[in-house]
């Protein structure tokens, strides 16, 4: 939940992001009065990063782009990773942190259904996590992009969808 994926106008401006706001905040939310851990997951792009070849230039590190929308700003006890492509497992330091906080269920949440999210519920199925993924949490480029993302999780990876 980038600005350069959430702000009318960005690189990859997906405008159903902006819809999802709102549900994603409430979890957000009610993950800190539980006290559960909150974990952002970030594109940091070099600036020369081949996914631009792909992709329009989105989140270079340290720029205003690469932040997260200020209705869902972490706060310091947040934990803020960054990732380099679309699996939030890809050379990051997710599954570290979640052994060592004896994590075992994941709820994700974000942009690109059909992609970061897609791959990052593939690769924490994969490790034997349960994973839930909730419909009004996750945008995609295209309402058809998103169930397409949505029925794979569900019917391939076995993810809850909420």
């Amino acid at each position: 939940m980038l600005n350069d994926f959430v702000l009318p106008g960005a690189p990859l401006e997906i405008p159903l992001a902006r819809v999802i706001i709102p549900a994603v905040r409430t979890r957000i939310e009610r993950a800190r009065q539980e006290g559960i851990p909150v974990i952002y997951l970030c594109d940091a792009h070099a600036e020369d990063d081949r996914e631009f070849e792909i992709w329009p230039r989105h989140a270079v590190s340290g720029t205003e782009g690469s932040k997260v929308v200020k209705e869902l700003a972490p706060r310091p006890d947040d934990i803020v990773l960054a990732k380099t492509t679309y699996s939030a497992f890809y050379k990051t330091q997710l599954e570290d942190t979640l052994k060592r906080m004896k994590i075992e269920r994941l709820t994700i949440v974000g942009v690109v259904t059909n992609i970061c999210v897609f791959f990052t519920a593939a690769d924490a199925v994969m490790r034997g996590y349960d994973v839930e993924v909730p419909r009004d949490g996750v945008a995609a480029l295209s309402p058809d992009e998103n169930e397409f993302a949505l029925n794979q999780m569900a019917s391939v990876l076995k993810v809850r969808l909420t």
